[in-house]
């Protein structure tokens, strides 16, 4: 028994010692090496940042006009056509102001305008359609306002006329009115508009005439000569066809003719008192010097016709300061008009509506804000990009934009400002990179953004692994493995990069072999294994590697 158990734990010592013992170690010769070929395919680059999406335009909804213009109009936030978060196109109108008062006031100035206008055209004898086109230095001229027979004409051309001197009497003499004292009797006996026949003494003829007024208010009536009144009496008023002689202050008998034909004569008698239509001429404007007479006295004018002409310095001035009011009543009915048309407050941009500030019925100015809009078609994104990364954002570099509330859309963009130095985040120098984002309706400020921006691509150019890559001296470095498997060291030009591969533009030739590691980077503790993988079965046995190139093991 002791023996066969003392056999039992030398075969068990001996046969752990065969299996816990690692083999012994592989001599070789030199190095073993990991390589790959230097392939021909495509590259691209890009760095990928995330950032909120700002508006990069946003712009104010303020009332028109400035407020210091308008102190006295009084405005009041009637109506919103929109709410906050609707879109709106540039000049459509947002909200609607109420200026009661700016209507009254409109109409005055209009009123007011065209009063000027006719009082300078009248006094001008200018259209006022030309008012514009006036001279002042013209002077004024005075046209004879009826048709009738200059009477009194007292001024004298080259003479300086008073203010308020009269010029002339033109009366139309070809109609004369008279009035007759009635008694009651023979007033209601008479009709309006009845016939009747004046006798004048003066030369022997009468004229016809008409009652055109009968006076019910009796009046005290005396006899000439008398000194109390004998009775009273009813006016009555006449109008007649001059024959050209009766003139004011003659006296006539008046005949009627009663319904048999038999005439009638009254007992008072008829007066003229003046002619049917006169108007005299005054000088009611300034003080002025007469240039030019164009009739004589008891000439016959027509209306219209012009009678004097008068010229000066008083006249050029008073001219010219109903210009200056009408040009004055001009400029103010223009800045009520278009104070009128800031009534509507329109939005100065494409955008979308941010916010209000003011209810409706409150009071506002010109120049107030009410609210702000901001578009969404030009969006902006402020990222930072680390320093490694940045070498790599190139300003105008296209940029792909995805955010997490509209997955599967994607949004063009394109690298604005970048950076030139970098700031401290945390042990990392970080980089500011302006990305510009065509927006689009859905996008809101605030959204959260993913950022691809692309660095750039290369097609059917060489590649390397990045692992093959090391510096000497600042410059980059491969070392090749000959056909002896003798490496060699050689200087590269490099161009794209990403986290596999890098763009080879001199160097190197397609199908050499570059290092990408060694057994001799191996610390003394660490022993090569043959996996199948790492040590080299037979020559020209290759295997297939990623990212469309070769990789070899030696």
């Amino acid at each position: 028994m002791i023996l066969v158990i003392l056999a039992v734990v030398v075969g068990g010592g001996f046969y752990a010692y065969k299996e816990l013992m690692p083999p012994p170690e592989q001599k070789t010769l030199g190095p073993v090496y990991s390589t790959k070929k230097v392939i021909r395919g495509d590259i691209s680059v890009g760095v990928e940042a995330t950032g909120q999406l700002n508006p990069s335009n946003s712009g104010g909804l303020t009332i028109p006009g400035d407020y210091r213009s308008a102190q006295d109009i009084q405005m009041v936030l009637d109506e919103y056509f929109f709410k906050e978060g609707d879109s709106v196109q540039q000049g459509e109108v947002v909200a609607l102001l109420a200026a009661p008062s700016i209507h009254t006031k409109i109409e005055q100035k209009e009123k007011e305008l065209q009063d000027k206008i006719n009082q300078l055209s009248n006094l001008s004898r200018t259209p006022p359609e030309e008012i514009d086109n006036l001279n002042p230095s013209r002077g004024i001229t005075i046209y004879a306002p009826i048709s009738g027979r200059i009477m009194n004409l007292t001024v004298e051309q080259g003479k300086e006329l008073e203010l308020g001197q009269s010029i002339a009497l033109v009366v139309d003499d070809s109609k004369f009115i008279a009035k007759i004292n009635t008694f009651k009797a023979e007033f209601d006996n008479l009709e309006l508009g009845q016939k009747v026949t004046l006798d004048f003494s003066y030369f022997n003829d009468s004229c016809e005439a008409v009652i055109t007024e009968k006076n019910p208010n009796r009046i005290m009536h005396k006899n000439p000569g008398d000194e109390f009144a004998s009775g009273f009496v009813y006016e009555v008023t006449l109008s007649g066809d001059n024959p050209g002689l009766v003139q004011p202050g003659m006296k006539a008998s008046m005949i009627v003719t009663d319904d048999d034909g038999n005439e009638l004569r009254l007992n008072n008698e008829a007066e003229v008192l003046r002619y049917a239509d006169e108007s005299r001429l005054m000088n009611t404007t300034v003080k002025a010097i007469v240039t030019e007479l164009h009739t004589n006295n008891l000439s016959v004018v027509s209306e219209g016709d012009p009678i004097l002409t008068m010229s000066g310095t008083d006249i050029q001035d008073l001219f010219q300061q109903k210009i200056n009011e009408i040009r004055q009543l001009r400029m103010d009915l223009d800045d009520l008009n278009t104070k009128k048309t800031q009534l509507e407050i329109k939005a100065p941009m494409d955008g979308i509506i941010a916010a209000f500030h003011k209810q409706v019925g409150e009071t506002a100015m010109p120049g107030e804000w009410i609210g702000y809009l901001y578009t969404v078609k030009d969006m902006r994104i402020w990222t930072q990009v680390d320093d490694i990364d940045i070498l790599n954002v190139k300003q105008g570099a296209p940029v792909k934009v995805t955010v997490d509330a509209l997955p599967g859309e994607s949004f063009n963009g394109e690298v604005g400002n970048v950076s030139t130095m970098g700031r401290d985040v945390n042990g990392i120098a970080k980089f500011q990179v302006e990305i510009k984002v065509e927006g689009g309706s859905q996008l809101r400020p605030g959204m959260q953004a993913k950022a691809f921006i692309d660095a750039g691509s290369a097609e059917d150019v060489l590649l390397i692994p990045l692992e093959a890559i090391f510096e000497d001296d600042s410059k980059p470095m491969v070392e090749i493995l000959d056909e002896n498997e003798i490496p060699r060291i050689t200087e590269v030009s490099l161009g794209l990069m990403n986290d596999r591969y890098a763009e080879v533009k001199s160097g190197l030739n397609e199908g050499e072999l570059v290092v990408t590691g060694s057994s001799a980077d191996l610390l003394p503790s660490q022993h090569i294994k043959d996996t199948g993988g790492l040590l080299p079965s037979t020559p020209g046995d290759d295997d297939d590697g990623g990212g469309g190139g070769e990789e070899n093991s030696k």
